[in-house]
């Protein structure tokens, strides 16, 4: 069997490195081909997994890799569609091209829910489908309902287990495939030994310097630009208590140059020195290469990778805040601001078993139908938390309308349903009507030849 691991971030290429270094995966009797993505808007500006002179080692692992931008080219891979005539005459011709022939295929995929992954489980029909996790939004159920003829694909979720005693609720009931922390640990290693930067070699002479990781919130509409400021503010006073003797700012990279100058001048007001580090290299490599005594983020996949790696102090900013501004409550992001917010809370009661609870009654209240399944665990964890956490984690409007403990009592309609499947009943029709709204909008705008 030929395997296609079809990625786009270092995270992802990393993780799947390391599921096959220790065995994770089973081996391939046909070769393993690595089909590397660079999504970003504009791929010539920096380096992707195809072309990282420091990835070059995990590039390694694979029988043959393809840059799917150049064979793209001029289309990007987030742009491209394959019609149903078109995908059996393209299997064949990657098969040639490829030299995979008559073999079996297995798919390992990052976001498979866009292209061009998506694209890759219509060309390659039947083929069994594994998803590789790319940090904490792994965690989340799938947003949309799949076709029983492509969820039924997917066999297996490749994941770093960086979120001790906790597995993912992306497609449950299929295998989970989790990579050991340790196993990661000597692939970063490996990468962190093969990169070549002068920039994070001058970060080994700072003394006992703090990492403070931007993320451009305000972008995703979540907070405002003041707001952000004054919460990466926070994150410098914040690390503060660590005592370091500088912080290393690793901002977005659209962040605003006016944003970092602001953050240096509060640095500075604090009688620290501040250092930008500029470069793509990611966090969980930094962090093998300079002396940190801490980082802090807001919900940022690198800080349970970082503590599980290397025992890092971690710290979070801000996630309370982003609990409650998070919109519409199924938002994926809602899931690794959980986990971040409970992993970084001072005297968090949740640890694992505990947390899997948490994680699966938001997974609940997210997706009621997607994940029905974990509404008696959802219905157990809100009986017995306090009303204090229940509001953390939970808009009492969500509960209200999904019938579980801690909302509004159930008005007259959903008390006639029944007490059992009366609150699940009304979400089923409030969702219908809402996808009935959205297909009547477009049917009128191609009406009107919009």
């Amino acid at each position: 069997m030929t395997q296609i691991f079809v990625l786009n971030s270092a995270y992802g290429l990393m993780t799947a490195v390391a599921a096959m270094d220790a065995g994770a995966l089973p081996a391939s009797s046909s070769g393993r081909i690595l089909v590397a993505v660079n999504a970003a808007i504009i791929p010539e500006a920096g380096d992707g997994i195809v072309d990282a002179p420091h990835l070059a080692a995990l590039r390694s692992r694979f029988d043959r890799v393809i840059d799917l931008n150049e064979l793209l080219a001029p289309e990007r891979p987030p742009h491209w569609r394959v019609t149903v005539g078109e995908a059996p005459v393209l299997e064949r011709l990657l098969r040639q091209a490829w030299g995979i022939g008559d073999h079996a295929v297995e798919l390992f995929l990052q976001s498979p829910q866009v292209a061009p992954s998506r694209v890759f489980i219509d060309v390659f029909m039947g083929a069994p489908v594994s998803i590789v996790g790319d940090g904490l939004m792994t965690y989340s159920p799938i947003r949309n309902r799949w076709p029983h003829t492509v969820a039924g694909r997917v066999v297996g979720v490749v994941y770093a287990d960086t979120v001790p005693g906790v597995e993912p609720l992306l497609f449950a009931g299929t295998d989970r495939l989790p990579v050991p922390a340790t196993a990661l640990r000597t692939v970063v290693d490996e990468v962190a030994a093969a990169t070549d930067d002068p920039a994070i070699d001058a970060l080994g002479d700072l003394d006992r310097p703090a990492l403070v990781l931007g993320q451009y919130l305000s972008a995703l509409k979540l907070i405002t630009a003041d707001e952000e400021l004054q919460m990466q503010c926070d994150m410098i006073d914040r690390a503060l208590e660590w005592t370091p003797g500088a912080i290393v700012f690793k901002p977005h990279p659209s962040a605003a140059p006016a944003l970092i100058d602001d953050l240096a001048a509060h640095a500075e007001s604090r009688g620290v020195r501040f250092t930008v580090f500029r470069g793509g290299t990611p966090a969980e490599v930094l962090a093998l290469r300079a002396p940190f005594v801490g980082a802090v983020a807001g919900f940022s996949t690198a800080l349970p990778t970082l503590q599980a790696l290397t025992g890092l102090p971690i710290a979070a900013v801000g996630t309370e805040l982003l609990l409650q501004r998070l919109t519409p409550y199924e938002n994926g992001n809602r899931i690794p601001v959980t986990i971040i917010d409970a992993l970084t809370r001072a005297d968090s009661p949740y640890r694992g078993e505990r947390m899997q609870h948490l994680v699966d009654a938001v997974g609940f209240a997210m997706q009621p139908v997607i994940a029905a399944h974990l509404r008696p665990r959802a219905e157990e964890f809100l009986t017995e938390a306090p009303a204090d956490e229940r509001h953390r984690y939970f808009a009492r409007t969500r509960l209200s309308s999904l019938g579980l403990p801690g909302g509004a009592r159930p008005g007259l309609f959903a008390r006639a349903l029944g007490a059992q499947s009366g609150a699940s009943r009304i979400t089923e029709i409030q969702l219908a009507l809402r996808g009935a709204r959205r297909r009547g909008k477009r049917a009128w705008k191609a009406l009107r030849g919009g």
